[in-house]
């Protein structure tokens, strides 16, 4: 901590997610020298951008000690599965994400479904299996959609669905004989299929304390209506109609469960545990229906962050902070209140091929809101400058719009008009995004 009581905060990655994570902390009192490794365009109108490998755990430690960095931020879940928490917690810097044995409840498939088999946590039946054999047994005693899952981290190309046994059984032997994932897929999860309604809540946790935010939805599916390929996400909203002691109840059959769990296994965690969750049976998400964990993720989701956090009315700084402490208790119950919808605004051809470098129009006036969008922010994604200094695409996913509003209605609104000021070629997005609550 500096003289002045303010704090130097370093946030890895280069996603909207960070974006909107640089963003809020840029609005705490507390938040000294704001740095962004390696960033993005957009970042820079509020942070200092590094080049550096957010993964390379020397390069990050060198940033912390050059500028003073009393909080480290991780959004991606490749520094947290190569335990770069861990060398700068054994260093003496504060970090806000979990440690490597943390992380492979998201790193591992096997290891989170047997660590909630373990602990009492509401999740679909499975089978592990390392041989094509095992698979087709596994596989005999399911029906279709088969769902078959990679066990290491693939990109958010690891999972896939099947509706014949005979396609299910091929998507294994790629994945273990052709290595088509590489290490990633040597070992497969096979697990029930699970029907319901999806929705992800995220938990700001220390390993003992916690505070849960506002439930989201993404959409992950390319096209209006979800149709066409998976993609990353083209957009989420916040919150999500539920029923009326839903949190209640992923408290107490997921959060307390899944905490408890790490503390007997002896696994400090100090980060965010992002539950996608199933609510199964009803078909109605008011009708009590059951809660079923598809899987974790050990840090924010992207591009659920964008939606959840305009949404936050605590200091978030000081929360990731406290949280970093194991401290968490001192922090005052979220409240979450209003609602916010984002909108990805996406390169030609993606999540297939696409074309990079293509100019930007519509955001010479900055990211922030503005008289003629009030309640609307842009968040950068697969951005970069080219040359001459002109901002460019540089992904499949170029840009998050995102809306905040009192009501729904209004979000969407917001984040819609704002989405018409901006365009370059090939751009695509989806015009339904929370059709469901609608």
């Amino acid at each position: 901590m500096r003289a002045d009581g303010k704090i130097n905060t370093l946030v890895l990655g280069s996603g909207g997610r960070e974006h909107s994570i640089a963003h809020y902390l840029s609005k705490s009192d507390l938040t000294g020298d704001l740095h962004c490794a390696p960033g993005n365009p957009g970042m820079m109108e509020i942070a200092a951008i590094h080049r550096a490998d957010p993964c390379d755990r020397r390069a990050v430690l060198g940033l912390c000690k050059a500028y003073g960095i009393g909080l480290v931020v991780i959004g991606p879940e490749a520094p947290l599965a190569a335990g770069v928490s861990d060398s700068l917690r054994a260093s003496g810097v504060r970090v806000f994400g979990p440690g490597r044995a943390g992380a492979s409840l998201e790193s591992s498939k096997s290891f989170a479904k047997k660590f909630m088999r373990r602990h009492g946590v509401p999740t679909s039946d499975f089978d592990i299996c390392t041989d094509p054999d095992e698979c087709r047994e596994a596989i005999s005693r399911r029906t279709h959609p088969y769902v078959i899952k990679a066990d290491g981290l693939a990109a958010g190309k690891g999972v896939f669905l099947a509706d014949d046994a005979g396609d299910a059984e091929q998507i294994c032997r790629d994945l273990l004989i052709e290595k088509k994932l590489g290490a990633a897929g040597e070992t497969v999860v096979i697990e029930d299929f699970v029907s319901g309604l999806e929705l992800t809540v995220f938990a700001i946790t220390d390993g003992d304390s916690y505070r849960l935010m506002s439930p989201s939805r993404d959409h992950k599916r390319a096209y209006d209506g979800d149709k066409g390929p998976n993609t990353g996400g083209m957009g989420a909203y916040s919150p999500v109609r539920v029923p009326n002691d839903f949190m209640r109840r992923v408290e107490e059959e997921v959060i307390r469960p899944t905490l408890k769990g790490l503390r007997s296994d002896g696994i400090e965690y100090r980060g965010v545990i992002y539950m996608g969750l199933m609510l199964v049976g009803g078909g109605d998400a008011r009708d009590e229906p059951g809660i079923s964990v598809i899987e974790y993720n050990v840090r924010f989701g992207d591009p659920e962050t964008q939606a959840v956090l305009p949404l936050f009315r605590g200091d978030l700084a000081r929360t990731l902070l406290a949280c970093a402490d194991g401290d968490v208790k001192s922090c005052p119950e979220v409240d979450n209140s209003g609602a916010a919808l984002c909108v990805v605004l996406a390169s030609g051809g993606y999540p297939g091929g696409f074309v990079r470098s293509l100019p930007i129009r519509g955001l010479e006036g900055g990211c922030g809101e503005s008289e003629d969008f009030p309640g609307s922010f842009i968040f950068h994604a697969g951005t970069d400058l080219d040359r001459d200094g002109r901002l460019v695409t540089a992904g499949g996913r170029v840009l998050t719009v995102v809306g905040v509003g009192g009501t729904f209605e209004a979000a969407k609104a917001r984040a819609y008009a704002r989405i018409s000021s901006i365009s370059f070629d090939g751009m695509h997005y989806r015009k339904d995004i929370g059709w469901s609550e609608e």
